[in-house]
């Protein structure tokens, strides 16, 4: 009985030690949120669409993003240049912390801007694998997140987290019921992230490379090429920047709808 007893005592007090040194998912994750914020920059990127045939489309844009007045929202616009029947297409899109995203697309062919509800965060960004609400991080509230595990990526030790929407309204608009991610253990950016659809099944495969730190003084990191392959369709799209470079000079009023139409 003694001896049982001493077992069962070890066992929990080794189960407590496991649980108290498991790292702090939350604060893991705003590591990861922080991590990519970029004071501000401009660049070229390539987009190369998949199907499962193999059969290749390339679209080809410019980039510009920037922190809003020196917080951590992000102000990003986009525009296409190749194709041509995608030319002169465009993506504005300004975080806000506090509220909803504003996010407008601009389509030549019209002449004019939409603005996007919440409910358009899910959908497609411009025919890729991509949503628009995989454009920028989601805010860290708007998920629980959960530590699983450490586990190796390409070599790379990783923290590997669960996040889960808190409430309905966040599942809906994502159209994810979880993510699975691996953050690399050194810089905390994700180097692969799985999301799984509404009835939990895996639908999408997102993996980083050529991660580079491109603001030494404030720990700030961008992967140079990302890759997300539609598990369920077996399209892939290849994200790519051809180039990036700083661009402090880049000012708030360049992210505008009237910037937008131009």
């Amino acid at each position: 009985m003694r001896a049982s007893y001493t077992t069962c005592l070890l066992i929990v007090l080794s189960a407590h030690a496991i649980a108290k040194e498991a790292p702090d998912a939350q604060a893991l994750m705003m590591k990861n949120f922080i991590a990519g914020k970029v004071s501000a920059f401009n660049g070229d990127v390539s987009m190369v669409l998949i199907n499962d045939q193999g059969q290749e489309r390339v679209r080809k844009m410019a980039m510009w993003s920037k922190l809003k007045g020196g917080s951590t929202d992000t102000e990003v616009m986009m525009r296409f240049g190749d194709p041509a029947d995608i030319k002169g297409t465009g993506f504005l899109q300004i975080e806000n912390s506090k509220a909803d995203d504003d996010i407008w697309v601009y389509l030549p062919a019209l002449g004019k801007t939409r603005r996007l509800v919440a409910s358009n965060k899910r959908d497609s960004f411009f025919g890729t694998d991509f949503s628009y609400g995989d454009v920028l991080p989601p805010p860290v509230e708007k998920y629980t997140h959960r530590y699983l595990r450490n586990e190796a990526i390409d070599g790379v030790d990783c923290y590997v987290l669960e996040s889960t929407p808190i409430d309905a309204e966040t599942r809906a608009e994502s159209g994810y019921s979880r993510k699975v991610e691996w953050l690399d253990a050194s810089n905390y950016l994700e180097r692969k992230v799985e999301y799984y659809d509404l009835s939990a099944v895996l639908l999408k495969t997102q993996h980083a490379y050529d991660l580079q730190q491109v603001e030494p003084t404030k720990q700030r990191w961008i992967s140079m090429r990302r890759e997300m392959v539609n598990q369920q369709t077996g399209h892939k799209t290849i994200y790519k920047f051809e180039r990036f470079a700083l661009d402090q000079k880049l000012d708030e009023s360049f992210f505008s709808t009237r910037n937008l139409e131009r």
